[in-house]
């Protein structure tokens, strides 16, 4: 562990003004209240803030955050207090230590919280104070490179959460150096075998070829010297989990992988960023479709740079990176070259961007939706790499790869979204579903009266867009929901010879804690919800007044007394039925309708048939079966066909719409039957209908027994 004159000296480096002896006095502080602490390892504890805060140096941040890492465990570890760190340091890094430990305290994987929550709780805790989150990546870079001290499950743990949030989060901070560190050693946790195998390809093939970076960085020095443009050239290998995810989205092996080597020029001005790529283009044929100018249209992290890939040496493809000196100390920093110190004053950095601006970028609109969204947008975000395209007017809209038109319409205005009718890309008509490629004019086609369609949420990429359609899905189906549960209500209540009132209504609803009555008929208009409960909440007297009816778990004859039963899916047999048992391992017997289409694939194995029958008697109205029902598209016809139902003594426990046209409906209906009775009754009422062009008895052979 290094001591305080050592990291001290590491913050004079890039910030002679330092305030030196407040440093020392939270090395110090931290060293006392951690004092008999040790970590996994062994160690002393306090070699852990010791190394989160040199990590932070390499970064050139400002004392406060240096701070703020030496003291980051000191509230939730020790007995120390904000009030104490308050007095001592100062508020601003009270409320930075206090901001790192409820990070902490934040179970972002965890099964027992909801992670979605927990994501807005960490985006807010960024909002206040970006260095929170700076302190946070840090403190995990450090537990990620000590991590084989921990037990094997809690590694695994950990390296899952960096994978899945810490790691893509550092990339779209702008942060690549950190990302592609946690990466690798979240990956070297999970995927052992795959991480040393490519490591031997490399090893192999070095071996075979010699040192190619050593050669294509000679090769572009020559170029660059020939054409009299000043620059420092750096190559290397691309990471093992950058190469392992590579081999994952392509299904192809390591030797079929082209660019696997990385190149990077640092030139002094950005016109010789362009005479650079002139040269390098001169030089090698640009693969195509792999150039992004970063420069003229910078991410939104401030991220400048312009890549290309070519066919380099031997036919290898090489990606190469060029940017000017400042653009990277950007690209190293991201967001954090905010705070960052040159020669003991904060870095004027043209292309650092304003944190409070990015993290508003980032979190924009998130406050209308709702937890999940919320945590879709966000891994959407972190994972996005971006293109660039232009409205009609020479706009620059700003879209994650793999954008449609219908994301650039939700990114100019909800409206526009809501009616996009369709799309032209550079003037000619397009599907809504094509991809967005860098640089393209979309011009959008709106219509009013148009609403969104529930297809567009599998064709949008953007969680802006995603939110917004389910949001307007979600307006316009409970309006529908809520006439179909009145519908359901009124049948229900005059099956029992009663009045749904507004009143009842309210009671009921009041009662089965809904916020309204018009939340209640949603409910049941979208079958999460049964106009049955609310007649047993209401008139729990007339919803049980059913006779002298046989016990559900005692319906069929010939089980064992420790056998469990229940009715097949594909088939719904009901009692009047003939019947047989297939014996399953852990689900007990499933009873098929003995005419089942299932039972053809079992006929083999009649050491699994049991012999059943259904038991004498009245049933109850408990036996849900599926119709598939033909009707008319006209007024009232809909609610009469329920009112039918209804009037049979069967109460609807679902319905959905599988065809919509001018003049027909296409519809599944349950309805809960006593028996095979009951069954063909409620049949010949609906086929007598002159509404019902067609209806058969649905049985689903894809639904598991």
């Amino acid at each position: 562990m290094i001591d305080a004159d050592d990291l001290i000296a590491l913050v004079r480096n890039y910030n002679p003004k330092t305030n030196a002896p407040l440093i020392a006095e939270a090395f110090a502080y931290g060293q006392k209240m951690h004092d008999g602490q040790n970590r996994h390892s062994g160690e002393p504890y306090f070699t852990h803030p010791v190394a989160v805060a040199a990590i932070l140096t390499e970064q050139k941040l400002d004392d406060a955050t240096i701070i703020t890492a030496l003291l980051h465990d000191t509230i939730e570890d020790t007995g120390s207090t904000y009030s104490e760190i308050e007095a001592k340091f100062g508020s601003e890094i009270a409320e930075l230590v206090d901001g790192v430990t409820k990070l902490t305290n934040l179970q972002l994987s965890s099964t027992e919280t909801k992670q979605a929550e927990n994501f807005r709780k960490l985006f807010i805790a960024m909002s206040k104070d970006l260095r929170v989150i700076l302190v946070k990546l840090a403190d995990r870079l450090h537990n990620m490179r000590t991590i084989r001290s921990m037990r094997v499950d809690k590694q695994a743990q950990k390296a899952r959460e960096t994978m899945d949030i810490f790691a893509p989060l550092a990339g779209r901070m702008g942060m690549q150096w950190m990302r592609e560190e946690l990466e690798d050693l979240a990956f070297r946790v999970l995927y052992p075998d795959a991480r040393n195998s490519i490591i031997r390809r490399f090893i192999t093939l070095q071996r075979e070829t010699g040192d190619v970076i050593q050669k294509i960085t000679a090769d572009i020095e020559g170029e660059l010297e020939k054409a009299g443009i000043q620059a420092e050239t750096f190559g290397r290998a691309k990471k093992p989990h950058s190469i392992w995810r590579k081999m994952q989205e392509k299904d192809i092996g390591f030797s079929r992988l082209s660019d696997i080597y990385g190149f990077r020029i640092l030139v002094n001005s950005e016109a010789d960023c362009y005479a650079a790529l002139g040269a390098v283009h001169q030089r090698w044929r640009s693969v195509p479709g792999r150039f992004k100018d970063y420069i003229s249209q910078p991410k939104s992290n401030g991220y400048r740079s312009i890549h290309t890939t070519v066919s380099g040496r031997d036919g290898k493809r090489v990606e190469v990176q060029i940017r000017t000196q400042v653009m990277h100390e950007v690209a190293e920093a991201g967001v954090a070259a905010h705070w960052s110190y040159r020669d003991g004053v904060r870095a004027a950095n043209p292309f650092a961007v304003d944190p409070a601006a990015w993290i508003a970028t980032l979190t924009e609109r998130f406050d209308e939706e709702d937890h999940d969204e919320f945590l879709e947008h966000v891994k959407l975000e972190m994972y996005a790499d971006q293109v660039f395209c232009f409205t009609p007017k020479g706009e620059v809209v700003k879209l994650p790869r793999g954008a449609t038109p219908l994301d650039f319409a939700y990114a100019i205005h909800t409206r526009i979204g809501d009616s996009c009718v369709g799309a032209k890309v550079d003037a000619i008509r397009v599907p809504l579903w094509t991809r967005l490629k860098n640089g393209q004019s979309v011009e959008i086609m709106t219509a009013e009266g148009q609403r969104p369609q529930a297809t567009w949420i599998d064709i949008v990429a953007t969680g802006r867009a995603k939110a917004a359609i389910r949001r307007s899905l979600r307006e316009e189906d409970r309006e529908r929901f809520i006439k179909l549960g009145r519908e359901l209500v009124r049948v229900a209540f005059e099956h029992v010879g009663k009045r749904a009132t507004e009143k009842a209504l309210t009671t009921a609803a009041k009662r089965l804690s809904f916020d309204d009555r018009d939340t209640l008929l949603a409910r049941i208009g979208s079958a999460e919800f049964t106009a049955r409960q609310v007649i047993e909440t209401l008139y729990p007297e007339l919803a049980h007044k059913t006779g002298e009816e046989i016990d559900a778990a005692r319906a069929i004859v010939g089980l064992k007394p420790s056998q469990t039963f229940r009715r097949a899916a594909c088939c719904q047999p009901v009692p009047g039925e003939r019947i047989v048992g297939i014996s399953y391992r852990g689900k007990g017997v499933i009873i098929h309708a003995i005419d089942c289409e299932a039972l053809a694939e079992l006929s083999e194995d009649s050491g699994r048939w049991v012999d059943l029958h259904w038991q004498e008697g009245r049933h109850p109205a408990a036996h849900a079966v599926s119709f598939d029902l033909t009707i008319a598209n006209d007024s009232g016809v809909l609610g009469r066909i329920c009112t039918l139902i209804g009037e049979q003594g069967a109460n609807i426990s679902d319905l959905v719409f599988i065809d919509r046209k001018p003049d027909f409906f296409r519809l599944i209906v349950d309805a809960e039957l006593r028996d095979i009775e009951h069954l063909h009754a409620v049949m010949l009422a609906l086929e007598a209908d002159s509404d019902v062009a067609a209806i058969t008895r649905h049985r689903d052979l894809g639904r598991k027994p």
